[in-house]
């Protein structure tokens, strides 16, 4: 027959105590703090597990940090390009208005003192900073002012790089843009030719602003059309150093046809007047604004005066044309970037969403089945410590 001790049964029952209130106190815990895993040994499968789902939450919250960031960012440098393309806008304006044969010099002064001013406020855009004091287009260089005036003109002292930020696991998306890319590298003329007539020219011929009309044939070449009489001209090639047409026939605002390119000159050129068909080169918006200034102090005393001023003028508005299509392609790219952030902060919220509840199921608690659980342990706890009362009041003695 086996023996139990009274020793050995207050143990046994101190322990099963013990054990159903750590229990009890293990299930409050968990109905405390809502989460059926509160610490590794709880689960440590499921703990491994949660650790790896907090991580990609983790990293979606940064990808939607950065993607706020960058949408913030290429929101303000749009608003600044929509001030830059009003203020180019106005500057052409004033262009056409220059143009009119019915200026004076006086009104050719006020138009002067406002485009000055024009430039000015161009400069203060393209020096546009953010929040934190960062210039937008400067690149990476973004505690240095990106554009400076000089003797020569206006610098750029930052750099082509972009800020580059990841918003999703698979997706970056460029957050800036390099102040040389919007104001400097622009095309000038058409963006493929530009045209202009020789300073010292004396007959009031104007070249028009010209076009490309067959691309196969077009070569990035520059060309002279040079004046042998009133009524003749050759066309040589300055590249190559070759003419490529001799003799032809002059009529006023005729279609004149090379390398690809169609223009014509209006007006009555003189023996020796040289008009110019050059490739487009690089031309900052800044340079175009001067050269504008510039053309205004011409005041005509002759009809070749009153070309130079035309030809000048022309030239000032294809340039500003230029300038304003570099700006709304810019803003496009822009504006795609941004569709393109909407789009990532909808798969990651989705993503996300999917994470949590994943999460959720694994660290979650069950009230319902908690609580039913609490009261089987406490019923449990009161009828072993019920049991062991009556144990502990029985005695040998009691039965003599």
């Amino acid at each position: 027959m086996t023996r139990i001790t009274t020793a050995y049964l207050f143990q046994k029952t101190a322990v099963d105590i013990a054990q159903k209130q750590f229990e009890i106190s293990q299930i409050q815990n968990q109905i405390g703090t809502g989460k059926r895993i509160n610490k590794p040994s709880d689960g440590p499968a499921e703990t491994a597990r949660i650790i790896d789902l907090n991580q990609a939450i983790g990293s979606i919250d940064q990808f939607q940090r950065n993607s706020i960031f960058a949408d913030q960012r290429l929101g303000l440098e749009d608003a600044t390009l929509s001030s830059v393309n009003n203020t180019l806008q106005r500057v052409r304006e004033l262009a056409l208005q220059a143009n009119s044969g019915s200026q004076t010099a006086d009104t050719r002064a006020i138009i002067k003192a406002e485009v000055e001013e024009r430039l000015q406020e161009l400069l203060d855009y393209a020096n546009a900073r953010d929040g934190n004091g960062n210039y937008l287009f400067a690149g990476s260089k973004n505690r240095t002012e990106p554009f400076t005036q000089t003797a020569t003109g206006v610098a750029y002292n930052g750099d082509q790089n972009q800020l580059t930020l990841k918003i999703s696991g698979n997706r970056s998306i460029v957050a800036s843009e390099s102040g040389y890319d919007i104001f400097v590298n622009i095309k000038n003329g058409n963006g493929r030719f530009v045209t202009s007539s020789n300073n010292t020219n004396t007959g009031d011929g104007v070249i028009t602003v010209g076009s490309v009309v067959d691309n196969a044939a077009f070569q990035a070449n520059d060309f002279s059309i040079i004046f042998t009489s009133p009524t003749t001209f050759d066309v040589v090639n300055n590249t190559t150093a070759t003419a490529i047409l001799a003799g032809q026939t002059y009529v006023p605002d005729q279609a004149i046809n090379f390398n690809g390119v169609e223009v014509a000159i209006s007006g009555s050129p003189q023996t020796g007047d040289e008009f110019l068909v050059d490739a487009s080169r690089r031309q900052d918006v800044f340079t175009t604004l001067q050269t504008f200034i510039n053309a205004l102090d011409i005041d005509p005393a002759n009809p070749a005066d009153q070309a130079q001023l035309t030809q000048a003028l022309d030239r000032t508005i294809s340039d500003v044309d230029q300038a304003l299509q570099n700006v709304l392609n810019t803003r496009t790219f822009i504006g795609t970037r941004q569709n393109s952030i909407d789009s990532a902060n909808i798969e990651n919220e989705g993503a996300k969403i999917e994470l949590q509840a994943t999460r959720s199921q694994i660290e979650d608690l069950d009230f319902a089945q908690a609580i039913t659980q609490l009261q089987l342990q406490q019923t449990t706890l009161q009828a072993i410590q019920g049991a062991f009362a009556q144990v502990r009041g029985q005695s040998l003695f009691n039965l003599l």
